[in-house]
């Protein structure tokens, strides 16, 4: 049976993957995805196509190394309008999204890729639309003194699965998706092309 290998390394990928009890290695490619977004906001690409194009250039650099795996190559934007986000990274660039998203609505699209033997065998994308309340400045102030750093590495600044979900008033769509990786397309491939037991 061919080795399932993750593209990534995003934590919150892997952590799904493994208590999903899938058995994996990680092979993090180096792309610049701040470039590649870029020049996709620049060209007027959807946030479904600039997150498709992401994870399949993630899988693809990595199944080059890995020919005969499994490479799973995932990707999320976060999209307010025509306007992608990135990864805050500071506290004030967490503080700066986090103010432009309250009392606005603003969608997640996470794709997925699986490649093989140099080709992408398969894809997937979802979206999920989150709506943030009109919380306080008082409010905002305290959540970013209670998140902890792990939401700088987050697009929008929050996890959902955690204190972030104060931050919403309506959220329609998929958990996983939401996470960054929908899993059940996933699994159900992977099961269907052997990859997973039955």
């Amino acid at each position: 049976m061919s080795r399932i290998i993750l593209a990534s390394g995003s934590q919150t990928r892997q952590r799904l993957l493994r208590a999903a009890g899938v058995v994996f290695e990680t092979d993090a490619p180096a792309i610049d995805e701040a470039g590649v977004l870029g020049a996709l906001q620049a060209e007027g690409a959807s946030a479904r196509d600039a997150a498709d194009l992401l994870a399949e250039l993630k899988a693809l650099k990595t199944a080059s190394r890995h020919p005969e795996e499994w490479v799973i190559g995932g990707d999320q934007i976060l999209s307010l309008g025509s306007e992608f986000f990135s990864k805050p990274g500071t506290l004030g660039g967490a503080r700066t999204q986090l103010q432009d998203l309250r009392g606005k609505t603003h969608e997640l699209t996470s794709a997925v890729c699986v490649a093989k033997d140099g080709v992408i065998v398969w894809r997937y994308v979802g979206q999920a639309t989150l709506s943030m309340r009109h919380f306080s400045d008082e409010f905002l102030d305290a959540y970013l003194v209670d998140a902890t750093a792990d939401i700088l590495g987050s697009v929008g600044a929050y996890h959902v699965e955690g204190l972030g979900l104060q931050l919403f008033s309506k959220i329609e769509g998929e958990y996983f998706t939401i996470l960054g990786l929908p899993m059940l397309p996933l699994l159900d491939f992977l099961r269907v092309n052997g990859a997973l037991k039955t």
